[in-house]
This record gives structure tokens, sequence and C-alpha cells, in this order.
């Protein structure tokens, strides 16, 4: 596994170039997030998505999130927004709320776990913003560790669990932390909005900006 360390407020072109590549090719990074550090992956090609799950021990009944650079790689790639989701966007993108969309056919079905619909979100994090404009997609997103083990914000601890099994790690230091993003299905967009895990943003926080901007 190769170790490149990137600077967190301004991110070396050379090393997000270096993450993306890996990424294209069918590579799993692990990449730094606004929360702890992910297994980044092509969700469109069936291998990579393969390997992601051999590297966590992770089950075939659970689904991989993504993460994008923006809602315009999100609307051109995933799936179109709903007004519903739009609004959602407005007031927490970038930041940990992940909206369960309808998956396009052209994502490897192992990323959905048989459920049709996708999670993804824009993180607030400009490492893992530019490796998805590198990448030119959204990208996977599941904490970097064993299936069953705590996740982790610590490189060093991706390293010592994970490395043999990885490409490449995109070393930004320790990330911030705290509560996973909170998932929220709009998948029906005609449809009120439903929890599906609760997470670093409060739902009644979520409920009541749908109520303001209703």
């Amino acid at each position: 596994m190769r170790r490149v360390f990137v600077d967190p407020e301004a991110p070396q072109s050379d090393a997000i170039q270096e993450a993306a590549t890996w990424i294209r090719r069918g590579g799993v990074t692990a990449i730094p997030t606004d929360t702890l550090y992910g297994l980044a992956a092509n969700p469109f090609d069936t291998n990579a998505v393969a390997r992601v799950f051999q590297v966590k021990g992770r089950l075939p009944d659970q689904a991989l999130p993504l993460i994008a650079s923006d809602l315009a790689q999100v609307a051109r790639h995933i799936a179109p927004l709903s007004p519903t989701a739009e609004r959602l966007i407005t007031r927490f993108w970038p930041g940990p709320l992940t909206l369960l969309l309808h998956a396009p056919a052209t994502l490897a079905s192992r990323v959905t776990a048989g459920t049709g619909r996708v999670g993804v979100r824009v993180p607030a994090d400009a490492v893992a913003r530019c490796v998805c404009a590198a990448v030119g997609h959204p990208i996977t997103a599941t904490s970097a560790n064993l299936s069953g083990e705590p996740a982790t914000a610590d490189p060093d601890v991706v390293e010592r669990t994970l490395g043999p099994a990885l490409d490449f790690l995109l070393d930004a230091g320790t990330a911030t932390g705290g509560a996973p993003s909170t998932i929220v299905d709009v998948s029906d967009g005609d449809a009120e909005p439903v929890l599906i895990r609760s997470g670093a943003i409060p739902w009644e926080e979520i409920r009541q900006w749908l109520q303001q901007r209703g």
C-alpha cells in the first residue's frame, strides 16, 4: 500500500490525482471525510465494489454509501433531485446528511444490496470533494474498518488494520470524527422524507427546515 500526505486545507493536486487514478483503475483507496476515514472505489465497477466488500469483510446485504463533489455530480450520475431533496441540499450540503435516492442501472448491483436505492451526500471535507471531482463521478465512502469493528478517524489505524488490502491511503491527518451521517429517504419525491438512520444532524432539525421551506 502506498501512503501519501495531503494538506486538509489546501489539498495538493498531485496527491488528489494519484488517489483518483487508483480509483479509476479499479483500486480501493482510503480517504478522509468530514466524519471518519472511508474506503473509496468506483461504484460503477463491479470488480472494484467486490474488492471493497472483501477488504471490509462486509455482508452482501449491506449497501455502500456514496459521496460526491457537488449537487451537479449527483444529478448527473445518480438521479434527478426532487424539490424536497433540493431543499435539504440547500441547507445541509456539504455536510453529514445522506439522501437515499433511486439508484441508476449503471451502478454495480452490490452497491445497493438489492434495494434499488443508494445513499449519497456531499461531505464538508475539501479532500474528499476534490477526489470526487478528480474521479469525475461519485465514489464509495463506507467506513475504513473491518465490519463489526469501530470506524476510525485515524489514518494510522486504517493502515494497521487494512493496509495490506489497500492500494492507496490519502493521509490528511486525524479526521473530525463524531457521529455518522443522518440518512433520509427521499427516493419518493411525492412522499414525506423518511428517517432511515439517526446521526450527526438531528431529525427534528431536518423536519423543522422542511416545514419552514415548504
